[in-house]
């Protein structure tokens, strides 16, 4: 009874208090001008119209109807704020190129909570800057040429040897993808303790877009329950390999680079970087892979055009030789399908942001604190910028940016200061999945 007690009280006292904020946000809004668009209900907002919408195969009528309805810069309350939408590019860019100045990150508190507090994601300012830096120095073109193409190729030679007559694509996919994130980060090999890592992962990722309140989501208290398991795991890892990095015993990846740095990071800050780490290399990636293959089953002539070109690359090769650079240099209808897949699909459908003052953009005023989201999945799927935008073409890639705007429209990866440190590296693992997949099975 006195559990019972305990909710009622707080439920109550969040009503109460978002009844206040509503209050006082909108009496201040009112002597702005906002972008148009609708709060939705108190404290939930329109939160649960946008997580059913990510939830079908069609996300797209949450931005599209309000697109029709306001224009490209809406107003909406999503995750317990308000927050602005752009779907506009050049809004979109601004936000991308104004970090640090003009808006600071800002996720969620469900993404905030699960990544933690010392993530990339969340970092700031130099720290963010040094971070970004070193992230991408482990996964630039040189270091995926000399070192981690070779591992790329073995790891998915290796999952591909042990298919039988039927596999789940999109589980054979996560896999892959979060092994060759292991080995990149930690040095390990696939064995049971990545795979049992990897599970966890499942359930902490199914809870980012939940509403952060373990007593009202089971998703998200699961996710939590995960979260500690994984950084307990990655924890002892830590320790570990700081006792052989202190006795010279040293690895080349990413652990190492974190260990030795002139920081001096503490275990929870290196667990809560590879946290996020492993997540932005495995959940996107192998979701990018299955949906490649989807579409490109969707477009015969597409699959028939990047066998060929596949065919040609591995009749100059005997049967295990593994690819090379060179190789991966001579895919030039992959790289279209690599392009397309990632406008039509957008694994990173935009990106939080959160107003450092009152912004003064396209004749609106987005208020002090308030979170910002560019969309750059409305985008790339806007008619205006790509001919037939919603219609799987990797052709349009061939002889031009693939878009009909004059301006750069196509921001799979993002831009500005955050732009996804390893952009280069999902391009090589897709195109080197593809190579192995159209040359190996029918």
């Amino acid at each position: 009874m006195a559990g019972l007690t305990l909710v009622y009280d707080l439920v109550l006292y969040i009503s109460i208090s978002t009844i206040i904020f509503f209050i006082i946000k909108r009496s201040r809004s009112r002597r702005l001008r906002l972008p148009p668009g609708s709060l939705g209900l108190p404290f939930l907002g329109e939160t649960l119209q946008l997580i059913a919408a990510y939830k079908t195969e069609n996300p797209e009528p949450f931005i599209d109807v309000r697109v029709k309805r306001f224009g490209s810069i809406f107003t909406t309350h999503i995750f317990g704020e308000p927050t602005v939408f752009s779907a506009d590019p050049e809004t979109n860019r601004f936000i991308l190129q104004n970090e640090g100045k003009l808006f600071e990150c800002s996720y969620p508190g469900s993404i905030s909570n699960l990544l933690g507090k010392h993530s990339l994601l969340l970092m700031k300012g130099s720290l963010h800057k040094r971070m970004h830096s070193l992230t991408m120095s482990f996964a630039n073109s040189s270091i995926i040429r000399d070192h981690l193409l070779v591992d790329i190729d073995r790891l998915v030679r290796l999952h591909m040897d042990s298919w039988t007559d039927r596999v789940l694509l999109m589980e054979e996919a996560k896999k892959i993808t979060f092994e060759l994130t292991v080995k990149q980060l930690m040095s390990f090999d696939p064995n049971e303790w990545t795979e049992s890592l990897r599970k966890e992962y499942v359930l902490v990722i199914e809870g980012f877009f939940t509403v952060p309140l373990p007593i009202f989501s089971t998703t998200y208290r699961r996710a939590i329950q995960a979260r500690t398991k994984v950084a307990e795991a990655l924890s002892l890892v830590v320790r570990q390999r700081r006792k052989e990095s202190e006795s010279g015993e040293r690895k080349n990846d990413m652990l190492e680079a974190l260990l030795a740095g002139d920081d001096g990071f503490s275990d929870e800050e290196i667990v809560d970087f590879l946290v996020a780490l492993l997540v932005a290399g495995y959940e996107t990636t192998s979701t990018i892979m299955t949906l490649a293959v989807k579409f490109l089953t969707e477009t015969p002539l597409a699959l028939a055009q990047l066998k060929e070109e596949h065919d040609e690359i591995r009749a100059k090769k005997s049967k295990q030789e593994p690819l090379e650079w060179n190789d991966y240099k001579s895919m030039p209808f992959t790289q279209c399908v690599v392009n397309e897949t990632l406008r039509v699909a957008n694994i990173i459908s935009g990106v939080f942001r959160r107003a450092m003052t009152d912004i003064n953009i396209k004749g609106y005023t987005i208020p002090k604190g308030w979170r910002v989201f560019a969309s750059f999945r409305a985008v790339h799927l806007d008619h205006d910028h790509f001919k037939d935008a919603r219609s799987f073409n990797p052709w349009r890639w061939q002889n031009n940016s693939g878009a009909t705007s004059p301006v750069n429209v196509f921001t799979p990866f993002g831009g500005g200061p955050r732009l996804c440190p390893g952009y280069e590296l999902a391009r090589v693992e897709l195109s080197v999945f593809l190579h192995h997949l159209v040359t190996r099975f029918s």
